[in-house]
Protein backbone atom coordinates (compact mmCIF):
# COMPACT_ATOMS: atom_id res chain seq x y z
CA UNK A 1 0.00 0.00 0.00
CA UNK A 2 1.10 3.53 -0.61
CA UNK A 3 1.35 6.05 2.21
CA UNK A 4 -0.65 8.54 0.13
CA UNK A 5 -3.65 6.24 -0.43
CA UNK A 6 -6.99 7.93 0.19
CA UNK A 7 -8.83 6.86 3.32
CA UNK A 8 -11.70 5.45 1.27
CA UNK A 9 -9.35 3.07 -0.55
CA UNK A 10 -8.00 1.79 2.75
CA UNK A 11 -11.44 1.41 4.32
CA UNK A 12 -12.82 -0.39 1.26
CA UNK A 13 -9.82 -2.62 0.61
CA UNK A 14 -11.71 -5.59 2.03
CA UNK A 15 -14.95 -5.91 0.15
CA UNK A 16 -18.29 -6.74 1.69
CA UNK A 17 -18.45 -9.75 -0.66
CA UNK A 18 -15.51 -11.39 1.11
CA UNK A 19 -17.32 -11.18 4.43
CA UNK A 20 -20.58 -12.43 2.91
CA UNK A 21 -18.79 -15.38 1.35
CA UNK A 22 -17.18 -16.21 4.70
CA UNK A 23 -20.50 -15.97 6.53
CA UNK A 24 -22.21 -18.15 3.92
CA UNK A 25 -19.40 -20.73 4.16
CA UNK A 26 -19.71 -20.83 7.93
CA UNK A 27 -23.46 -21.41 7.77
CA UNK A 28 -23.05 -24.13 5.13
CA UNK A 29 -20.38 -25.87 7.18
CA UNK A 30 -22.60 -25.65 10.27
CA UNK A 31 -25.61 -27.15 8.50
CA UNK A 32 -23.56 -30.18 7.48
CA UNK A 33 -23.45 -31.58 11.00
CA UNK A 34 -21.09 -29.30 12.91
CA UNK A 35 -21.62 -29.73 16.67
CA UNK A 36 -21.43 -25.98 17.45
CA UNK A 37 -24.87 -24.31 17.45
CA UNK A 38 -25.59 -22.09 14.45
CA UNK A 39 -26.60 -19.17 16.64
CA UNK A 40 -23.30 -19.26 18.55
CA UNK A 41 -21.32 -19.27 15.30
CA UNK A 42 -23.31 -16.37 13.88
CA UNK A 43 -22.81 -14.35 17.08
CA UNK A 44 -19.08 -15.08 16.99
CA UNK A 45 -18.90 -14.06 13.32
CA UNK A 46 -20.74 -10.81 14.09
CA UNK A 47 -18.39 -10.16 17.00
CA UNK A 48 -15.34 -10.76 14.81
CA UNK A 49 -16.75 -8.54 12.06
CA UNK A 50 -17.27 -5.70 14.58
CA UNK A 51 -13.72 -6.18 15.86
CA UNK A 52 -12.42 -6.20 12.28
CA UNK A 53 -14.31 -2.97 11.51
CA UNK A 54 -12.73 -1.31 14.56
CA UNK A 55 -9.27 -2.47 13.50
CA UNK A 56 -9.82 -1.14 9.99
CA UNK A 57 -10.90 2.22 11.40
CA UNK A 58 -7.77 2.29 13.53
CA UNK A 59 -5.69 1.40 10.47
CA UNK A 60 -7.24 4.28 8.51
CA UNK A 61 -6.55 6.64 11.43
CA UNK A 62 -2.93 5.53 11.68
CA UNK A 63 -2.42 5.79 7.91
CA UNK A 64 -3.76 9.35 8.01
CA UNK A 65 -1.41 10.25 10.88
CA UNK A 66 1.51 8.69 8.98
CA UNK A 67 0.62 10.63 5.84
CA UNK A 68 0.39 13.88 7.81
CA UNK A 69 3.77 13.24 9.43
CA UNK A 70 5.38 12.45 6.07
CA UNK A 71 4.02 15.69 4.62
CA UNK A 72 5.40 17.63 7.60
CA UNK A 73 8.80 15.95 7.18
CA UNK A 74 8.83 16.94 3.51
CA UNK A 75 8.01 20.57 4.33
CA UNK A 76 10.67 20.68 7.03
CA UNK A 77 13.27 19.23 4.64
CA UNK A 78 12.41 21.94 2.12
CA UNK A 79 12.78 24.57 4.83
CA UNK A 80 16.15 23.13 5.87
CA UNK A 81 17.32 23.24 2.25
CA UNK A 82 16.26 26.90 1.98
CA UNK A 83 18.03 27.79 5.22
CA UNK A 84 21.21 26.01 4.07
CA UNK A 85 21.29 28.08 0.88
Amino acid sequence: STPNAPEDDIANRYSRTDRTTYSRYSRDANSSGNSVPSNALEKRIEELERELAKERQENVRLMKITQDKEELIGKLKEEIDLLNR
